[in-house]
């Protein structure tokens, strides 16, 4: 008793070392912060925002020129000429434009320049122009035209050296120890081609994911590294220009390089990451944002459209199919890269602005640690459902902090880790608690294992049945099977090595039992007891039983020619079932017990297996087996046999095959012939009829059941079991009683 608690208490210790461990584990886990753990965070904060996503203002200065698929239409494929752009902008300047970003670039010199066209020597003696036309230039146009108006150009990134360098119109301002060495770098720009990199009134990257990101876009730098430089993003540059700002002000960790703490322009302040990004607060694709490039290159005065161009930042940008400018969003949703431009002006422009920052990481690793104390914590004192409740209340309370601190504060707090590490701490404890009950499991079924089937433990633990202690009453099928032949082999061997043959003979017959679902219940000697229905159901008992009893009879012809039998004479089984009621339970004494059956089908099983040698055949079955499987299994009437301490004469019957036996043609003969034989017998024919039928029979079970031979060569001189009056009365009156049973 006293060593129990000292027990229990090192068990509790080690418990609790084992969930500290794992928290030390999942803390340097999450510092590591492996690819598995960054995506699921991801998912997460996708989850926030598709919950709750950004609602659109119609009143907020930002528009989006779309190039639509009515405008190529109307205006021809594209890339158009310089001149229609050109004309465009005239007419976005004079609607009175705040700024005009372009989400695309222009790269390459106008190819409809007539100067560009004359120079193509497959249309030099096609075309004839004016000379004064001749020199026209659409570039020189469109930048003319730019230069009037707030213009902003797109550079994009590339991977080729090729090209000219390229260089920011946005004054930067750097406070803090280098916070530009950070960000986020492309390895060369694409400027915009001459004029055009002269005329404009800004520049910016047109990118909003890093070269060969694929994926969903979720956070977009607001700077970018290259080797010019800083350079603004396309929005933000857009947002300077409108607001006549000269320069943008970075703002860094003042003890650490290459960080960067936020972004300002004019009076708007946008926290971002160390390296330059913020994350994008989206909202769903709205019509409302788009205005048809088409409606704007009409000559005509559109007062409606100057209210939706007057005062705004327009975007210029493409949805058309073909042109593949679609991005993947945190909502699911599949959109165009000036659509994600103009979503970060509204959010720059409304102060909803997400931020995440190393706080709330070390806010996460505190959540995580404080789940895991609690889960451990509760369980090695109270068990695992406790745990459970715990550690669930710990998570909703962390799960509404995140979805809170989401809503209100627009914080990107990640509960992901804190509940995984959580969820890893219990599985971990409760673990061993299981790991701990299969030892107790283990115990018993080591108790019960030497007299219930392995197989019917293993359902019972399944199914959570328990066994009544004590005995209960039921109908059972019983199988007594002895070996014949057994004095001749003891004789010849020695006792070690008879206990070796034995073992080796019971475990084959024993595999076959068991395989049917019996109850080995003991080994007595050289014979073996078994049982069905007991201690779980089993539906068809009686022919399981039968059909153990056929397999064992395949496996004995192995065992007699394997190699521990060579050079000695083979063994016979004789078998014997029975099917009735019985006392099944634990029987014994307080201290020793044993799980059996007790009842008169018990004896008349074991007198059937006794009554084999006089039957001469080695598998013989009760009326009441026969009754229950006689639609299933090919068997033969042997007439009434005397059973010892039985005042009534018992009926039996010899087990020849199973249902695919029963249902061949040479069968089915051979019971017609056995019939024959029967009724010679009780109609007290004469001798060479009945001896004459035998041989009949004889000549027809080779085939069939080759130890049918000597069944019926000793038939002839059985004809008392099966003539005697009161013996024909028993069998009526038993089927009778049989079939009462069964309708009842």
């Amino acid at each position: 008793m006293i060593g129990k608690p000292k027990e229990k208490t090192g068990r509790r210790r080690a418990f609790q070392f084992v969930g500290l461990g794992l928290i030390i584990f999942g803390c340097f886990v999450r510092v590591l912060d492996p690819y598995p753990v960054r995506m699921t965070r991801l998912i997460y904060f996708d989850i926030l925002q598709r919950l709750s996503p950004r609602e659109y203002n119609p009143e907020l200065p930002i528009r989006v020129v779309d190039i639509d698929e009515r405008s190529l239409s109307n205006w021809g494929q594209w890339p158009w000429p310089r001149t229609l752009l050109a004309q465009m902008v005239k007419n976005l300047g004079e609607y009175g434009a705040a700024a005009i970003a372009f989400d695309m670039l222009f790269v390459e010199p106008d190819r409809f320049s007539p100067s560009r066209l004359l120079n193509d020597p497959t249309l030099a003696d096609v075309l004839s122009l004016e000379r004064r036309a001749q020199k026209r230039d659409n570039d020189v146009v469109f930048g003319s035209e730019i230069a009037n108006w707030p213009v902003v150009l797109g550079a994009a990134a590339r991977l080729s050296r090729e090209g000219r360098q390229i260089t920011p119109l946005a004054g930067l301002i750097e406070i803090g120890e280098k916070p530009t060495a950070g960000l986020v770098t492309v390895p060369h720009w694409t400027p915009p081609a001459p004029p055009l990199d002269r005329s404009a009134a800004g520049l910016g990257g047109v990118n909003v994911s890093p070269l060969g990101g694929m994926g969903i876009v979720r956070r977009v730098p607001v700077l970018w590294g290259g080797p010019d430089g800083a350079l603004p993003s396309l929005s933000i540059e857009a947002l300077r220009v409108a607001l006549g700002e000269p320069i943008i002000l970075i703002e860094g960790a003042p003890d650490e390089a290459g960080i960067m703490l936020a972004v300002e322009i004019g009076g708007f302040r946008l926290p971002t990451t160390e390296n330059g990004e913020i994350w994008v607060r989206y909202r769903r694709e709205n019509p409302d944002l788009y205005l048809s490039a088409d409606d704007v290159m009409q000559q005509q005065e559109n007062p409606d459209l100057r209210a939706e161009i007057e005062g705004r930042i327009i975007l210029v940008g493409t949805s058309a199919a073909g042109l593949f400018d679609m991005h993947q969003t945190a909502l699911g949703e599949s959109v165009p890269g000036v659509s994600i431009h103009a979503q970060i002006l509204e959010q720059i422009l409304t102060n909803e602005m997400l931020s995440r920052s190393d706080v709330t990481a070390a806010l996460e690793l505190l959540s995580f640690i404080i789940l895991g104390i609690v889960v451990t914590a509760v369980m090695a004192r109270f068990g695992a459902v406790a745990s459970f409740v715990a550690g669930g209340v710990s998570a909703a309370v962390v799960l509404g902090i995140s979805w809170l601190a989401f809503r209100n504060q627009l914080v990107l707090f990640d509960v992901t880790f804190p509940l995984m590490g959580g969820m890893a701490n219990f599985g971990l404890l409760a673990g061993y608690l299981f790991i701990s009950t299969e030892r107790e499991k283990r115990v018993i079924r080591q108790v019960f294992s030497h007299y219930v089937a392995p197989e019917i433990l293993d359902e019972m633990e399944g199914s959570g049945h328990q066994l009544q202690l004590g005995g209960e009453t039921q109908e059972i099928t019983v199988m007594f099977s002895d070996i014949r032949g057994f004095t001749p082999l003891s004789e010849s061997v020695s006792a070690t090595d008879l206990v070796a043959l034995l073992n080796e003979l019971f475990s084959k017959v024993g595999d076959q039992i068991l395989h049917e679902r019996g109850t080995i219940d003991k080994f007595i000697g050289d014979a073996v007891m078994a049982f069905w229905n007991a201690p779980l159901p089993v539906k068809d008992h009686p022919c399981r039983a039968a059909q153990a009893a056929l397999l064992m009879r395949r496996a004995l012809v192995d065992f007699n020619a394997s190699d521990v039998m060579q050079g000695r004479p083979p063994i016979a089984l004789a078998t014997g079932c029975a099917t009735g009621q019985a006392c099944v339970g634990n029987i014994g004494s307080r201290r020793r017990f044993n799980y059996t059956v007790i009842g008169d089908v018990v004896n008349v099983a074991a007198r059937i297996e006794q009554s084999c040698r006089h039957v001469n055949y080695d598998i013989l079955v009760s009326s009441s087996v026969y009754e229950k499987t006689k639609h299933d299994m090919a068997m033969l009437e042997a007439g009434f046999v005397d059973l010892k301490g039985k005042a009534e004469l018992e009926a039996v019957y010899v087990l020849v095959g199973n249902r695919d036996l029963l249902e061949t043609a040479a069968f089915q003969k051979l019971e017609a012939t056995h019939t024959d034989l029967v009724s010679a017998i009780r109609d007290r024919q004469s001798q060479r009829k009945i001896e004459d039928l035998c041989e009949d029979c004889v000549a027809m079970v080779y085939p069939i059941e080759p130890g049918l031979q000597k069944f019926y060569r000793a038939l002839s001189g059985r004809a008392a079991d099966f003539r005697s009056e009161f013996q024909s009365n028993q069998l009526i009156f038993s089927h009778r009683s049989q079939e009462r049973k069964t309708s009842a």
